[in-house]
């Protein structure tokens, strides 16, 4: 589902020991810690497995919106500042995650990083 709603300029690479979706170095490579600027990613800890949406880190907006439509999915939310925790997919709105994930371009994802560091 983040593939398929992923938009145009974001790539699939390994990030801080996850899948992640990234702006790469080469369309973009002025971040503060020399990695590509994640837009999402997908870890498994121990007890759990989580997506990581930095769209509604970054986005308050998009927060309030993500938080709404799934509470709204009767799924249980547990969400840190960026991520989503789930036992299972069974536990996930999958559809709500490739909505959120489709939701910000790569232009206005680089313009709120840009703003977050003036």
């Amino acid at each position: 589902m983040i593939r398929k709603n992923l938009p145009k300029g974001f790539v699939e690479e390994m990030a801080f020991g996850m899948i992640g979706y990234v702006v790469p170095l080469s369309a973009y490579p002025k971040t503060y810690n020399k990695q590509p600027l994640m837009l999402a990613a997908l870890g498994s800890q121990k007890n759990h497995m989580a997506v990581y949406l930095m769209t509604i880190y970054g986005e308050p907006g998009l927060r309030e919106w993500f938080e709404a439509a799934y509470r709204a999915s009767g799924k249980r939310l547990d969400v840190g500042k960026s991520c989503v925790r789930f036992r299972s997919l069974d536990d996930l709105p999958v559809g709500l995650i490739g909505e959120a994930i489709g939701k910000v371009d790569r232009d206005r994802f680089i313009a709120t990083y840009e703003a977050s560091r003036s």
